[in-house]
This record gives C-alpha cells, structure tokens and sequence, in this order.
C-alpha cells in the first residue's frame, strides 16, 4: 500500500518539477525536441528577473493587504455567526440555518453581476474594498463548517463560564475560540487559497494597474503577447511556493479540524 501512495505521490510531483525544472532554462531549452529534463547551465537569475522585471513586490503586496483583511473579516463574522447558530437557542433558528445552507450551493457567477452593481453603487469600484468587504457578512460554508466543530464543544464548559458571570460574546471569546484552533487553520487555509488564486475578483473589480494582485498582474504579462517564459514560469514557481508552505505548517490543524467538524450533526 505505501508503494502504491509513493508512485501515486510521485505522479502528482512530476508537474511541479517539470514547472520547476523548465523555469531554471534558457529559451531555447525550452523548445528543444526532444524535451531536456536537466538545464544544461542552471538560469537562477530567472527569479530576479521574476521580481524586478515587473511589479511583482508591488502585486505582492497588495494580495497580502487582501488576504490579510480577507481573513481577520472571515475569522470574526463568521465565528460570530457560527457561535449563534451553535450555542444560542433563537426562534426560527434551525430554518435560517437552512437558508444559510442553501447559499453554499450559489455559484459566483450567479451573484456576480448583483455584486457588481452593489459596489458600482457604493462607489467601491477600483478599490481593493470589494474583495475586502464581502468577508465581514459571512460565508456560508464556513459557518457551516464552524458550526459544526462547535456543536462538539461540550456544554458543561460555556455553561460554567456562564455561571461565573461571562456573557455569550465573552464565553465566545474566551472560551470557544481557544478551542477551536483546528477548524480556524482550516478556515485560514481556505481562506488564502481562495484569495492568492483569485483571478475574477481583481479582474472585474480593479481597474488601476497600481492595486493589481499578483494573479492578474502576472496575467498582463501574457495579454500584451509578451511571453516572456523565464519570467511567467518562475512567477508560476513563487506563486505555488506560499500555497505548499501554508499548508504543510498548518496541515495537522486542517485536517483535525476537517474530521471534527463532519462527526457532530
């Protein structure tokens, strides 16, 4: 069985180091047939070339300003909503939760245009606002999934937190997001995935070259038919490199917090 998961592990990687490989060659490496596996000289100035042969600090830094309010958004609203669907007993309670349950099943591009219009109106257009704002009203599959990993805190220790005089938005703070480090790793997770690839947000929202994000950024390169390879492949190479480091630091608490949060109904 391990054989098998080595050979199925190695036939994912193969991609990546041929991404990896092509990235460190000469142009005409690239296009030799047949196809060279190994540079013959090693072109590590391709990756200063991926940094300063375009905006790439720039791009950079505005998709960490997105992600980084993109999260903090998404960690408050949504624990916040979660928490009351989980421990606070509400009329008509379970009937929202469904509505919040059917909004997971609304695509992007169904809600795009009335998203569009929302923002044109409220004068965020050209802004990084529209891909900011949206993480302060909730997301419903986080919810849900937050929901879930709270129903399976026991009771015994908000209710004695309450006894000792906490009200809900302190036993909320104090005691239920202590204990759910796993699930909020897996919503930080999905969070940056959703916002370091984004490619549709920035495109319709942004208008100003100047507050590009790298995935639109690096887009440009390609839409002035400039292919430029030994800058798009290492920028493919840099962009993939956060996503693996993300996940391998948080990958224990992604995966507890994915299996704790299916075994509650």
């Amino acid at each position: 069985m391990q054989i098998v998961l080595l050979m199925m592990t190695l036939i994912y990687l193969v991609p990546f180091l041929w991404l990896v490989l092509n990235s460190l060659k000469t142009s005409s490496e690239l296009f030799t047939s047949p196809p060279v596996w190994i540079p013959r000289v090693w072109q590590w100035n391709n990756y200063v070339k991926a940094v300063t042969d375009f905006p790439f600090l720039l791009y950079l830094r505005n998709t960490i300003t997105v992600i980084v309010f993109y999260i903090i958004g998404t960690l408050l609203s949504n624990t916040l909503v979660a928490y009351g669907f989980a421990r606070i007993d509400w009329p008509g309670r379970d009937k929202v939760f469904i509505l919040v349950l059917i909004g997971i099943m609304l695509p992007f591009p169904v809600i795009m245009i009335p998203t569009f219009l929302l923002f044109q109106r409220l004068r965020m257009m050209g802004t990084l606002l529209p891909l900011i704002v949206p993480a302060y009203f909730g997301n419903p599959f986080f919810i849900f999934l937050l929901r879930q990993f709270f129903i399976g805190i026991p009771k015994e220790l908000t209710e004695s937190a309450m006894i000792d005089g906490a009200g809900e938005f302190k036993t909320w703070w104090r005691i239920t997001l202590p204990l759910a480090g796993p699930v909020l790793a897996t919503v930080v997770i999905f969070s940056f995935l959703n916002n370091w690839n984004d490619f549709v947000g920035p495109l319709i929202f942004l208008s100003d070259a100047k507050l590009y994000t790298l995935s639109i950024g690096i887009q440009q390169i390609i839409d002035r038919n400039d292919f430029r390879w030994s800058i798009l492949l290492p920028a493919g190479v840099i962009m993939t490199f956060p996503v693996l480091i993300v996940f391998f630091v948080l990958q224990k608490y992604f995966i507890q917090g994915i299996s704790f949060s299916g075994i509650k109904a």
